[in-house]
């Protein structure tokens, strides 16, 4: 055979495999896009993810708390794949935090309180979800519940400042409870009292014993 009739027909065999090859591969491409939409799978780790921490000043919601920017376009999107995640699976407790967290940041407050009560359901003992949801239940006016939240968190970890520091916040604005409220600012300072939360209580302290001696 002609060497150049060889080469084209090797060549020809070649470039038929190549094409082959990407049809393939963007068929099968196309079949996963169809079982989450055509957004791209997020990576996931098996590992719990960690709840973000509460602001160091009091939280957003509480009395003095920063004022929040409204979520990205991402926490939605992030929103959205991960139920279908939980759809499919609802022992991921670290997805159902990561949830709790997004609706947290997005102010859905009742479908935060909902997805950090199915983490605490696989995961009863985490003090960080407890703290949040503990928030959200402060923020929709459940004042005892947020209260046992923030002390079965304390309970838990006893050196878990945020949860003693919110205690102290529901304490004092919420239940007007002075006596408790110094309580728990107390032992912010006692656990962490170089902590920023240290010095809120500090501050918040001098207002109640100003307020005592009128």
């Amino acid at each position: 055979m002609n060497k150049n009739l060889l080469l084209g027909a090797v060549g020809g065999l070649l470039i038929g495999i190549l094409v082959g090859y990407i049809i393939g591969l963007s068929k099968g491409m196309s079949e996963a896009q169809k079982l989450l939409g055509s957004a791209p799978l997020p990576a996931f780790d098996a590992t719990p993810a960690m709840p973000p921490q509460l602001p160091q000043q009091p939280p957003s919601g509480m009395p003095g708390g920063p004022p929040q920017a409204g979520p990205s376009p991402e926490v939605f999107q992030r929103i959205e794949m991960n139920q279908k995640l939980v759809a499919r699976d609802p022992r991921l407790v670290g997805v159902w935090i990561q949830l709790g967290n997004d609706y947290f940041d997005s102010r859905q407050h009742q479908k935060a309180i909902d997805a950090y009560g199915k983490a605490l359901a696989l995961d009863p003992n985490n003090p960080d979800v407890l703290t949040d949801q503990g928030v959200m239940y402060r923020d929709t006016g459940r004042f005892d519940e947020a209260i046992a939240n923030f002390e079965k968190a304390g309970k838990v970890d006893p050196k878990h400042v945020q949860s003693a520091y919110n205690l102290g916040v529901v304490w004092a604005n919420d239940k007007h409870d002075a006596v408790r409220a110094a309580a728990a600012y107390a032992k912010v300072i006692s656990i962490a009292p170089n902590s920023p939360q240290a010095g809120e209580a500090r501050r918040a302290l001098a207002e109640i014993n100003k307020g005592s001696k009128k």
